[in-house]
């Protein structure tokens, strides 16, 4: 079925029933009806090119996630598609793998395939060009998880800092003073770990532009501090890439140490599902041995016993605010770039006690 099938059923002109399916121009109520009544009728379906051909609109958001097999990413997409599907657009996804030369690709097939918007999870929160000339051609942008610094978009992320600072203050309250961090902290163009914590304690660095995992070493940073506790350095593990292999290394070499801590917080969930690894090989007992707080809460956290204690993150909300900015954007609406930093919840369950010394 055609328009002009349409547009004979309903008695109107061709120009007339092609307004009232592609939701352009003016067309009276009585012609409205006439012309819906006729498409239902015939089972007309509209062809969503012609009429991006007319609208300049594809009714489409594209999506570029980090990696579409976590568990994190699942719940943002579904918040994403769950608001976008109630506003009749849809979703096209796309993978980074978080290799920014596969972002690149991501980014130019969905700007070549005529997106009306793009949420993204930039692999690149200091550089990333060509967001920048995706910007300035007129494409709205929401980043998720992370901001690019300087980048005219707006942005739904969690107060990283916020949480891990909460959880490690957790573990300072119960007497914990040798805490462990395990942490990915793949990406900081300034240097090492050495210079990231001196510019903290010296309050050079800005917090909001760092990728999420340095956020984190932020917040463990900021706890000690605020209960004037000495930061040991040698407690922080950066394994420096997303790699089970390199991960469990690392933690197996800082739980194996004679002195080795009585505390660990993992920064996220293949942190933490290493860390269980190790704790397991090593024959360590949680809360006794070790506690254990870790960032992301997974469903099999809450399957032991005892339960691990976790930080979830809002991630089907983050989703739908993602949706909501990208749909206003696409929607016209101008003014100054939204930053929404969501709030984490801290689910307590069994994996923090005294350390064993304070037993004693």
């Amino acid at each position: 079925m055609t328009i002009a099938d349409v547009a004979l059923r309903a008695g109107v002109s061709t120009a007339t029933a092609g307004r009232v399916l592609g939701g352009y121009g003016y067309t009276s109520k009585e012609n409205k009806e006439k012309v819906r009544l006729s498409a239902k009728a015939l089972g007309y379906r509209p062809n969503a090119l012609a009429r991006s051909l007319i609208t300049g609109k594809t009714k489409t958001i594209g999506v570029v996630a980090g990696d579409i097999q976590s568990p994190f990413y699942a719940s943002i997409l579904r918040g994403i598609a769950d608001v976008a599907r109630a506003q009749g657009f849809g979703v096209l996804l796309t993978n980074s793998d978080e290799l920014l030369e596969r972002e690149l690709e991501a980014v130019q097939l969905l700007l070549e395939k005529q997106i009306d918007g793009l949420i993204i999870a930039p692999c690149d929160t200091s550089g990333s060009r060509h967001l920048h000339a995706a910007a300035a051609s007129g494409c709205p942008i929401v980043q998720i998880d992370r901001r690019v610094s300087g980048l005219p978009a707006d942005s739904v992320t969690l107060d990283n800092r916020g949480a891990a600072s909460e959880s490690v203050a957790q573990l300072l309250k119960a007497g914990h003073r040798r805490i462990g961090i395990v942490a990915e902290l793949e990406r900081w163009e300034f240097g090492d770990i050495e210079t990231f914590i001196d510019r903290v304690i010296e309050g050079s660095i800005d917090p909001a532009s760092l990728f999420p995992s340095w956020q984190r070493l932020f917040g463990y940073l900021e706890a000690h501090r605020a209960a004037a506790i000495c930061i040991d350095r040698s407690l922080i593990v950066r394994v420096g890439t997303y790699s089970v292999t390199a991960a469990r290394s690392a933690t197996m070499e800082l739980l194996s140490r004679a002195n080795r801590p009585t505390a660990l917080f993992t920064a996220d969930g293949l942190m933490s599902a290493v860390a269980m690894d190790a704790i397991t090989s090593l024959n360590l007992q949680i809360p006794s041995d070790l506690s254990l707080i870790c960032f992301d809460d997974l469903d099999w956290m809450s399957f032991l016993k005892p339960g691990i204690t976790a930080i979830a993150q809002p991630l089907t909300e983050m989703g739908e605010a993602a949706a909501r900015l990208i749909l206003a954007r696409i929607g016209g609406e101008d003014g100054e770039e939204q930053h929404q930093v969501l709030k984490h919840r801290l689910a307590l369950r069994g994996s923090v006690s005294v350390p064993q010394d304070e037993m004693v």
